[in-house]
């Protein structure tokens, strides 16, 4: 009894001792903002899908146009980081070709890290865009069912009932098209799309099969993108860009905003400025 005692008592110091330090902690925050994008070469590996012909090539105009003024009224935040999505094995894949743009060797693709990413790192002197991405990490017991062909075909087939495909319009403004993306209710909305459907699979009543693969999946991953993001070498005079699929908002978004270390500042102003760079041509 006597040492349990001593246990509770260190869990509770422990609590008091990091609630104290959050309170006391005097790093000054770093702002960050996520620009949330469709992804412009369209590789279809999300829920919502875009059939091949409401696809539009984002190297002709007048979306290049837009995105050359979405890159300028960026550059205003002045961002001394940027952060794409990416996985960091390929971070020399990465490395190479941004150098070799800089250099004038490499012509653009459609993604969005190059038509955005490079374009405003090249201009504003950055040297490096860290790649943050992550796929998550499953449980056990999630990765048990993915090995029985029998329980991951019962799986698969409830997780096709209930997500259905989602098609995507064509857009006909890509700056209009990232404010709807990164619009506070769109994104907010989007979050309860992991909170149904799969989300609610139990193998066995009670069971926690379908949040459990939530969990790692997506909550786990975005974490994991944070925690990416954390590792970047900054300082106070920072101010980090993240460029990301807009999907991840619904949970980077309130990370950044929740989190002492830095201060969250909403692209919405900047896209807006881009418009009006636009409509004045």
């Amino acid at each position: 009894m006597l040492v349990m005692k001593k246990y509770i008592s260190l869990i509770l110091f422990g609590l008091f001792a990091n609630a104290l330090f959050a309170q006391t902690d005097s790093i000054a925050p770093v702002k960050v903002m996520t620009l949330g994008v469709f992804h412009f070469a369209y590789n279809n590996l999300d829920v919502v899908k875009t059939a091949k012909e409401d696809q539009v090539s984002v190297l002709d105009e007048p979306y290049q146009s837009e995105i050359l003024a979405i890159v300028k009224a960026i550059e205003e935040f002045n961002p001394t980081i940027i952060a794409i999505e990416v996985q960091p094995s390929r971070q020399g894949v990465i490395d190479s070709l941004y150098q070799a743009y800089i250099a004038g060797r490499h012509t653009l693709k459609r993604t969005e890290v190059q038509q955005l990413g490079f374009r405003i790192g090249k201009n504003l002197n950055i040297p490096t865009l860290y790649c943050v991405d992550d796929w998550g990490a499953h449980y056990p017991g999630v990765m048990e069912l993915f090995s029985d062909s029998l329980r991951a075909e019962k799986f698969s087939n409830f997780q096709i009932a209930s997500h259905k495909t989602t098609k995507a319009s064509r857009i006909g403004s890509v700056i209009e098209e990232l404010e709807k993306q990164n619009n506070p209710a769109t994104v907010k909305e989007s979050l309860g799309g992991y909170l149904d459907g799969i989300f609610m699979y139990e193998e066995k009543p009670g069971d926690y099969v379908g949040v459990d693969f939530q969990s790692g999946r997506w909550f786990n991953r975005n974490l994991r993108i944070l925690r990416n993001i954390q590792r970047i070498p900054h300082g106070a005079n920072d101010r980090i860009l993240v460029i990301f699929g807009a999907g991840h908002l619904n949970l980077l978004n309130p990370f950044f905003d929740a989190s002492s270390r830095y201060q969250f500042v909403s692209p919405l102003p900047y896209l807006a400025k881009a418009k009006g760079m636009v409509l004045q041509k």
